[in-house]
């Protein structure tokens, strides 16, 4: 035992040592010391105990289990191998997400009505009552998932080893559909694309870029590093972000005001609405395809990364020539409308 039975570290080594030995009692005692502990831990009891407690997770009774997956979603964030925590956990987010899509179908066959808000304690009666105790945990233990999971999607290894996050994202938007809750953290982490090839076509000056995109939460981080790249490139003209801007869209931390440089338009003329993410841009011949207009009305946001643990990047990677340009273009249609007049979606500051 490294840590002996003091602190954070001792806390870990018990709860391990119960849950493996199915004592129930001491098991309780050490959850309640892991929680008790965990403000105080040191950066050793914190690399050494996300792995140890994700190695027991599956043992864990639903009920406690996904607050020991915060602890390690935790755990994370300042440093354990998110590698070795994620199968458990991400494990773990399916069973929740598989149990509160029964639970919906139960609430819906036993007469409907509002969702019940989950709360700290244990489900109550009448969710137990209509839909069984395991969907019900599921349900309530949810958010409890989705703060663990988004942890260890912030890391780019985890996000590649997760073969299933299409799977993921089914059952969430079957819950969210159904509860009327949204969830968005996790859907955008599922959603993440790394090493993705982008075409981005600039109308004014109808040229065109191979760019490839790689942990960009949502549209307006996309946004401000498009503008970075090709305004303060030299590639186009308009409006370049600050370098504060751009670095707190790559891996600096906070967040600096920013103005739109473009429309951001898909190949039909449909808006790209700042507030997506970047898997909503329509893939066209294998590629994401994008063009960027001339800013039909003043945007200004908070800039900065939709997922501050995540690192964003954007590289060009060639200009097209003209002859490859006007193929492309000939794939794209113009604006469906003038943005500003649909800006019912973003509003002034979208």
């Amino acid at each position: 035992m490294i840590f002996g039975k003091a602190g954070f570290g001792g806390a870990v080594a018990d709860f391990e040592s119960a849950v493996t030995a199915q004592d129930a009692k001491r098991s309780r005692k050490a959850f309640g010391r892991l929680q008790e502990t965990f403000g105080q831990a040191r950066e050793p009891e914190l690399l050494d105990g996300g792995p140890r407690l994700a190695a027991v997770l599956e043992q864990v009774p639903p009920g406690p289990r996904a607050v020991v997956a915060v602890l390690v979603g935790a755990c994370v964030e300042r440093g354990a191998d998110a590698e070795r925590c994620a199968p458990a956990v991400l494990a773990g987010l399916r069973w929740a997400l598989e149990q509160a899509a029964a639970f919906a179908e139960a609430w819906a066959a036993t007469g409907g009505g509002p969702f019940p808000a989950p709360d700290d304690g244990e489900p109550g009666a009448e969710a137990v009552e209509r839909a069984g105790l395991d969907p019900a945990l599921g349900w309530w233990t949810l958010r409890a998932w989705e703060s663990a999971a988004v942890a260890l999607l912030n890391d780019r290894a985890v996000r590649a080893g997760a073969d299933d996050r299409s799977g993921l994202l089914r059952l969430l938007t079957a819950v969210t559909e159904a509860s009327g809750q949204e969830f968005t953290s996790l859907a955008y982490a599922l959603r993440v694309l790394d090493d993705e090839p982008l075409v981005a076509l600039h109308r004014t000056s109808r040229t065109g870029y191979v760019l490839r995109l790689s942990g960009i939460g949502d549209n307006f981080q996309l946004h401000t590093l498009l503008a970075d790249t090709l305004i303060g490139g030299g590639h186009v003209a308009g409006r370049a972000p600050s370098p504060q801007e751009a670095a707190v869209c790559r891996e600096t931390p906070g967040q600096v005001m920013a103005e739109g440089s473009f429309d951001l338009v898909a190949p039909g003329g449909e808006p790209v609405w700042n507030e997506g993410a970047p898997a909503d841009i329509p893939v066209v011949d294998g590629v994401r395809l994008l063009v960027l207009d001339e800013p039909s009305y003043q945007r200004s946001w908070a800039a900065g990364r939709f997922f501050p643990g995540m690192r964003g990047d954007l590289l060009l990677e060639r200009t097209l020539d003209p002859e490859e340009t006007e193929r492309w273009y000939g794939r794209v249609s113009p604006p469906a409308a003038p943005v500003g007049e649909s800006a019912g979606a973003e509003g002034l500051t979208g």
